[in-house]
């Protein structure tokens, strides 16, 4: 398990001790399947970044605080410079850069997410997370399933939708896909 996993892993158990709440009830409450909450919290899974969010929210903590043990500071506005935005690796096939880490009492969370081409070969692989996310691309093509409906989707389309339905994207068309995901 990758070290900075492991202290995510780490914060989250710390913050369910501290509130005197264990794994199973937390995961109940946030209405994430049990089992599959252990195994985020013993690294056999990576935890999705919608989970994190919910989280973060259910402790009252940054996501940044949670994913990298900083606390973001800036409360006025929060400037992202191209190529300096943090890199929050969750799973193999998607690359995650935060693009407000440090911008304190965020109401949603900002990212630009890139999904390899090696991704169009492999089944679409859904998630669930509370909460509401919405996706707009910005290049290549994108085979998005929302609630059991596959849509494709290109440069300027966007999608809105509640997060707790199954879902999940795959690069297709032999490129990349790259867009902005917003987690509320």
């Amino acid at each position: 398990m990758p070290k900075e996993i492991g202290e995510i892993i780490e914060r989250v158990k710390a913050l369910r001790e501290i509130e005197g709440i264990s794994g199973e009830t937390l995961a109940k409450e946030l209405y994430f399947d049990p089992a599959e909450y252990q195994k985020w919290e013993t690294g056999e899974a990576d935890f999705p970044i919608g989970a994190l969010v919910e989280i973060a929210v259910r402790f009252k903590v940054e996501l940044t605080e949670l994913i990298s043990g900083k606390t973001p500071k800036l409360k006025t506005f929060c400037l992202t410079r191209s190529d300096h935005a943090p890199e929050v690796s969750r799973r193999p096939m998607y690359t995650y850069w935060n693009l407000a880490y440090n911008f304190h009492h965020k109401k949603a969370e900002p990212f630009l997410v890139e999904v390899q081409t090696d991704t169009e070969t492999k089944p679409l692989s859904l998630n669930t997370h509370p909460g509401q996310e919405f996706d707009y691309v910005l290049e290549g093509r994108l085979l998005i399933s929302v609630g059991g409906h596959e849509m494709e989707l290109g440069p300027g389309d966007s999608i809105y939708y509640d997060s707790n339905e199954p879902h999940g994207m795959k690069a297709v068309g032999g490129q990349r896909s790259r867009f902005l995901a917003f987690v509320f």
